[in-house]
């Protein structure tokens, strides 16, 4: 994030654990995404035709490139020795964007609410202005993690095409502005 300063490569959280992808991560990356399609085809449209090894594999080199050019840097997030998704903050201008997934076997364990907490707290401790998050107004449970931490909804946007089966064409944008207090505390 050259926005900010280079964040650290694992975050960790009690049996959270948040890592820099690596090419070793292709075939969990693989098997987490391909085991849970009917769950990510809905809001996500680079699962609508399935999921490869060869796209895991483009996916973790791209991570690589934006990470040392700063446009983004994208974690695995780990369960204890599982992987359980994915989470990446992304530069923009003043700030960061952070979106996340999560594989359908860990929904509904805190795991991503912990993990943008971990990943908030390291984007101010590095200068970000603000953190956004944006989700389709469908995904009422990508929308309850910023709603817990007191992020302000401050807009509403198309979304960018081509759309997820389940989207509706319009992002709920969440931001939480950098202050003395503004790192989010544990729900």
């Amino acid at each position: 994030m050259r926005c900010m300063e280079i964040p650290a490569e694992t975050h960790r959280d009690g049996d959270l654990t948040l890592t820099r992808w690596r090419p070793a991560d292709r075939a969990a990356l693989t098997a987490a995404v391909g085991g849970s399609l009917d769950h990510l085809r809905p809001f996500l449209i680079w699962v609508a035709g399935g999921y490869t090894d060869a796209e895991a594999a483009e996916f973790l080199a791209l991570t690589a490139k934006r990470w040392e050019s700063g446009e983004s840097c994208e974690y695995a997030v780990r369960a204890g020795p599982d992987l359980a998704g994915g989470i990446g903050v992304m530069t923009r201008d003043g700030g960061v964007e952070i979106g996340y997934w999560l594989a359908r076997g860990f929904v509904g364990r805190g795991l991503i609410t912990r993990a943008v907490r971990l990943l908030t707290a390291e984007a101010f401790r590095l200068g970000a202005g603000y953190v956004e998050i944006k989700h389709d107004e469908r995904n009422v449970r990508s929308g309850a993690v910023p709603a817990r931490f007191g992020f302000t909804k401050v807009r509403t946007e198309p979304a960018e095409k081509p759309l997820a089966p389940s989207c509706t064409g319009t992002n709920q944008v969440w931001r939480l502005v950098r202050t003395p207090c503004s790192v989010p505390a544990a729900p």
